[in-house]
């Protein structure tokens, strides 16, 4: 089956206002921003996010938040996204913050069918226990918390019970995919693309460099087609176009040899 649309916006056009999204992307790496772009384009609004971070520098998920198009986010980092801060703290925004294991696992469960398990990350923590600030009333107060969860005992050790994750959608990047949907991701965009692939009813992946099927060695595969409903190919620009967060420079050894 040909799973390749030709454009980002075709492949995201009935994507509907209150949809739920995974979104794949760690840090700035691995973030379909293409496909965002063409969503922010649809003026689609209302969004539940599920994603590591809700982007950064002005690119990813952060044009979305920016336009005032998410209304809730599930995810583990808030980091410097001062506009995801600001929205979170005045009540705009909903927010489940997770731990990070246990976000990927919550994706991976919801895309093998496993519909909750326990872990023992969050126990004896407002993670279990309930509490946890999802929105804000704008004035300090707390207008949403998050609900205990259950606690079992397992040879001695307490476990607490978190339900798997399933969207509508889910948005991912890939550094190589072919026709039948097949993909592989680059190095830390592998952290999170192929659970958030896993986890959406209709996934939606945009690749840097689309291929015929076979050219891809079984054994090389990352994520296989059966996760993945729509191809979208990037120009060669578009697939060049990637942000450095943070740019570190060191000193030349020549110079620092010089120096003493």
């Amino acid at each position: 089956m040909d799973k390749v649309v030709p454009t980002a916006a075709e492949a995201v056009a009935d994507v509907p206002d209150g949809a739920s999204l995974a979104v794949g992307g760690f840090g700035l790496s691995g973030v379909p921003n293409v496909l965002i772009q063409a969503l922010y384009e649809r003026g689609v609004g209302g969004l539940s996010v599920v994603s590591n971070n809700c982007g950064a520098m002005e690119s990813g998920l952060a044009v979305l938040l920016a336009a005032g198009r998410i209304a809730r986010v599930t995810g583990s980092y808030i980091g410097a996204n001062k506009e995801f801060a600001r929205q979170y703290l005045a009540g705009e925004l909903e927010v489940e913050l997770i731990p990070q294991g246990t976000l990927a696992e919550r994706l991976r469960a919801g895309g093998a069918g496993i519909p909750a398990f326990y872990t023992p990350a969050g126990v004896g923590t407002q993670v279990a226990e309930g509490g946890l600030p999802w929105r804000y009333d704008g004035n300090g107060g707390v207008a949403v918390a998050s609900p205990p969860k259950e606690v079992r005992v397992f040879d001695g050790v307490e476990y607490v019970l978190e339900r798997a994750i399933r969207t509508d959608f889910a948005l991912v990047r890939a550094a190589k995919g072919d026709r039948h949907g097949n993909l592989v991701f680059n190095k830390s965009s592998r952290n999170f693309n192929p659970l958030a692939a896993m986890a959406g009813t209709v996934t939606i992946a945009e690749v840097e460099e689309l291929v015929e099927p076979g050219e891809i060695d079984p054994d090389a595969v990352h994520l296989p087609g059966v996760f993945v409903q729509r191809v979208v190919a990037l120009t060669p620009e578009q697939a060049a176009d990637k942000k450095i967060e943070k740019r570190t420079v060191s000193t030349p050894a020549a110079h620092r040899t010089e120096s003493h």
